[in-house]
């Protein structure tokens, strides 16, 4: 029995990291990660996670604020 299909190529690279709270998006770039390349999944290590949250919660000065157009799926 093979395994190839449970092998995964990774990369170690920095993404855009994006979330929405309470109707607000926040984007923090340049976020270590580990993305597979074939599905683009994203991969964080629990270090990353934590300070992520730290820095969304403690709501700090961000690096530069941007307008963000929105659109409906209909």
């Amino acid at each position: 029995m093979s395994t190839d299909c449970w092998s995964e190529k990774l990369v170690e690279t920095r993404v855009i990291y994006t979330l929405e709270i309470n109707g607000q998006l926040i984007v923090v770039e340049n976020v270590p990660a580990r993305v597979n390349v074939e599905t683009g999944e994203q991969l964080f290590s629990p270090e990353t996670v934590e300070r992520l949250q730290k820095m969304i919660w403690r709501k700090s000065k961000p690096k530069r604020m941007i307008r963000v157009p929105v659109y409906e799926y209909v």
